[in-house]
């Protein structure tokens, strides 16, 4: 029997509409790095051993014997609409490789791209991919904040989603893509069912480890793990896209009538609860007023309004502003994105005492709001290359680069800027610079719920702030244009658009 030849391939970006930060070609690289997207061996020297769909793949390859070849793996933090240029690349390369001989296809993709021309990026990688191999075997895992298509549905021959969030099952999901396509190419049939609903949950309360999420999961990963469907996957979407396939949806793989009944079911739970997935703001001042009250700590202080993880440019300085106005003493904050702020206290060096505006260098005019630098004064007390090595369950085994970092440190507070962007889900980014953040008083981090991964087993208290920026939780506050309408809760009153029967 001739070995098998398998091409693996990794594109992912989560698109926020309404992000400043642009995401041209060059934003793309491996994970963890900046500069171009890792591939050959290089990409499986890099994910070989960590938490990501990718290295399930590799492992998977390596087991059956098979030749595997990863022509691309290119990765971007959350941003504004991608270049188109990106698809372009990626078909180019993964093409190059089918057309050189390829059993299957296993694909790591996000699920929520948005590109300046396409509003489903992942759904146009398929399409050309399909347009000249039709009957390819295709795996794809996706994130859980995917905004499900028909094409992304129903063009892989199977798909698998993470069902965590923070995602910790990055690996799992993998497997459990790479498993069913394995299945699938020994003969067993099956059929895709999905559904997406018009309903738009906040992120702060769709996390599947907590209701009204969990019981919706939990009802899909059982329905797998007893063999009635392949895979069932529930996606919680990301809802900061401005496009039309936002919202809640489910794809079940397996026996046709047990697929279909089971998407409507899992739906239908989640339209009834929908009233679960909408998030109470308390105002940012409020919040942290209140966290100044809590006694023991450390008290991790959560800025969602500017999350990197969803598209914020992490230079946001109202709630590193207020906490200074209160006067609260031993704090840890950042990082904050901040390159031209890093070159100067770099030049001043190590013991230095300087003057700074750190951050506020972004305008966000979509949010109609304009970058307010934080003047400081400190000293110096470390400078780093900004590189660690994930230890958390999220991203395990990852090297990570937030570029040259430097910690100013105010006397209440030390303050940690980096040149690059990254939402805290490893307590790597304090540790690696000498920082200890379970030994603070008060943490502040800007992150949404990837931050549970890494800081909630340190955490005493754990207050949300809901401060301002491109990943604000308040969604009056942005300018839709392209949403389904009507959509709960901006629509309150809609019925759902499930059939009347699966």
């Amino acid at each position: 029997m001739s070995r098998k030849r398998f091409v693996a391939a990794l594109m992912r970006h989560e698109t926020n509409s309404f992000s400043p930060v642009p995401t041209p070609l060059s934003s793309f690289g491996r994970i963890g790095s900046t500069g171009a997207p890792a591939r050959g061996e290089t990409a499986i020297r890099h994910y070989r051993g960590t938490n990501n769909p990718l290295a399930a793949y590799i492992d998977i390859a390596e087991r059956e014997g098979a030749e595997l070849v990863v022509p691309v793996a290119a990765n971007a933090h959350p941003s504004a609409p991608a270049a188109d240029s990106v698809i372009d690349y990626v078909v180019t390369l993964v093409l190059e490789e089918i057309r050189r001989g390829c059993d299957a296809l296993f694909l790591d993709l996000h699920g929520a791209m948005v590109t300046e021309g396409y509003d489903d990026g992942e759904g146009e990688l398929l399409r050309r991919l399909r347009a000249e191999a039709p009957d390819l075997p295709i795996a794809v895992a996706l994130d859980f904040h995917t905004n499900l298509t028909r094409d992304l549905a129903t063009l892989p021959s199977v798909l698998a989603g993470y069902r965590t969030y923070p995602h910790v099952d990055m690996y799992e999901t993998g497997q459990r893509a790479g498993e069913a396509l394995l299945r699938v190419m020994a003969g067993e049939r099956v059929s895709t069912a999905w559904h997406s609903l018009p309903l738009l949950p906040h992120m702060n309360v769709h996390a599947p480890s907590r209701p009204p999420m969990q019981s919706i999961m939990d009802r899909a990963r059982a329905a797998e793990a007893s063999g009635e469907v392949m895979l069932a996957s529930v996606f919680g979407c990301f809802p900061l896209a401005d496009i039309e396939h936002v919202g809640i949806s489910a794809v079940v793989v397996g026996p046709r009538d047990r697929a279909e009944r089971l998407t409507f079911d899992l739906m239908q739970e989640a339209w009834d609860n929908r009233e679960g997935f909408i998030f109470e703001i308390e105002p940012m001042q409020q919040s942290l007023a209140r966290a100044a009250t809590l006694t023991g700590g450390p008290v991790v202080l959560v800025d969602h309004g500017d999350n990197t993880g969803s598209g914020g440019n992490q230079d946001v300085m109202a709630a590193l502003r207020e906490v200074l106005a209160l006067g609260l003493e031993n704090v840890v904050a950042g990082p904050i994105a901040d390159p031209e702020a890093v070159a100067q206290m770099i030049r001043a060096g190590v013991g230095a005492d300087v003057e700074i505006e750190i951050g506020g260098k972004t305008d966000m005019p979509a949010m109609g709001l304009t970058g307010e630098p934080l003047p400081v004064k400190g000293r110096v007390r470390r400078i780093t290359d900004g590189v660690f090595t994930v230890t958390g369950p999220m991203m395990t085994g990852v090297t990570l680069s937030i570029g040259r970092t430097v910690v100013l440190d105010t006397g209440s507070v030390e303050i940690v800027v980096s040149e690059d962007r990254y939402e805290p889900f490893d307590t790597g980014c304090f540790t690696h610079c000498g920082i200890d953040p379970s030994g603070k008083d008060f943490v502040l981090i800007k992150s949404r719920q990837h931050f549970r991964a890494g800081f909630e087993p340190i955490a005493r208290h754990i207050v949300m702030v809901a401060g301002p920026g491109p990943t604000a939780s308040d969604y009056s506050l942005f300018p839709w244009k392209n949403l389904r309408r009507p959509l709960y809760p901006l629509d309150p009153d809609i019925p759902s658009n499930l059939p009347s029967q699966a």
